[in-house]
């Protein structure tokens, strides 16, 4: 497991690279609503795993983290729209991809440590 800052750092730079991802995607209504979507997601995993890090007990850690997890999963769900639909470039894609899953397992085995310790 990285540490708090390590992983503070991972999840802004994720957010990074999916806004540097979407930046090429066409203007349509519909491609638009996609990469809305999944800039909120992708930009919400951070911010929410920095709540986490300020929380004031453990049941509030866990839910800010509880979210992070969500966020992260969502994210991912857009971005395989986006794979499906070849709305971007499949190998930066793939390794963004690639970078969200790894995030979820990461948020996935920090809640289970978080929950026993409980």
């Amino acid at each position: 497991m990285p540490s708090p800052d390590d992983l503070k750092a991972r999840t802004k730079r994720y957010a990074i690279r999916v806004i540097e991802l979407v930046n090429g995607v066409s203007q349509s209504v519909a491609d638009q609503v996609i990469v809305k979507q999944l800039i909120r997601s992708a930009t919400s995993v951070g911010a929410n795993y920095r709540a986490a890090c300020r929380a004031r007990s453990k049941a509030e850690f866990i839910a800010k983290l509880q979210i992070s997890l969500e966020e992260s999963d969502e994210s991912l769900y857009w971005l395989e729209l986006m794979q499906e639909l070849r709305l971007s470039d499949d190998i930066e894609l793939k390794k963004v991809a690639a970078e969200g899953n790894e995030l979820t397992a990461i948020f996935v085995s920090a809640l289970k440590t978080a929950r026993s310790r409980k």
